[in-house]
């Protein structure tokens, strides 16, 4: 006896494609598209670009951005940002023998009240002594908490991400001990 065959039913007709797109602080950018049955299913589905993605400027290519879709309005998918990481061969290919490495995680509170987790790293130019460092570190550690009061999220994730912020706090560590870079190797907003 033949069997009957089963019905198969195909759900990505089901679907609709969406475009992702970042916030309003990237210009908006599209991140690219995904299939959902519903709108509500994007919301809180996560994306990984790199900076690179969003601006074309190679030479930025070493900073991963996350994005997290926070709500759905007929075909677009807005998203919300969640963190940045630089990648960890352009960190090690800033260290060298007979140089310091000093990091520094702060948790810093915005001036609308949003928490970030933010990981700096400074090298020197040569092997600083541990007191020097200790003075680095509590500089770095400071500024971050200072210069992150003093701004809303969106204003602090444009500084951090141009390299501006990194920039201020080098020119301030520079004082201590001769550095050759400071870097905002990763961020994460908290709530």
């Amino acid at each position: 006896m033949a069997k009957a065959r089963r019905r198969v039913r195909d759900t990505w007709r089901e679907k609709t494609w969406y475009e992702i797109l970042a916030p309003a602080d990237f210009e908006e950018a599209s991140l690219g598209t995904s299939p959902a049955r519903e709108p509500e299913m994007l919301v809180g589905r996560k994306i990984e670009t790199s900076m690179r993605e969003i601006t074309g400027d190679f030479s930025r290519q070493y900073v991963k951005l996350f994005f997290e879709v926070d709500h759905v309005s007929g075909e677009r998918a807005y998203t919300k940002f969640t963190g940045h990481k630089v990648t960890t061969d352009y960190t090690r290919s800033m260290i060298r023998r007979g140089t310091s490495r000093i990091d520094t995680i702060t948790d810093a509170t915005t001036k609308d009240g949003q928490k970030l987790n933010v990981h700096m790293l400074a090298i020197t130019v040569k092997r600083a002594k541990s007191s020097q460092q200790k003075l680095i570190r509590e500089t770095m550690h400071r500024m971050i908490i200072e210069n992150a009061a003093e701004k809303n999220l969106d204003e602090l994730v444009k500084e951090i991400i141009s390299g501006k912020f990194a920039s201020n706090i080098y020119h301030e560590a520079k004082k201590i001990y001769p550095l050759k870079k400071v870097e905002t190797i990763k961020t994460k907003v908290l709530n």
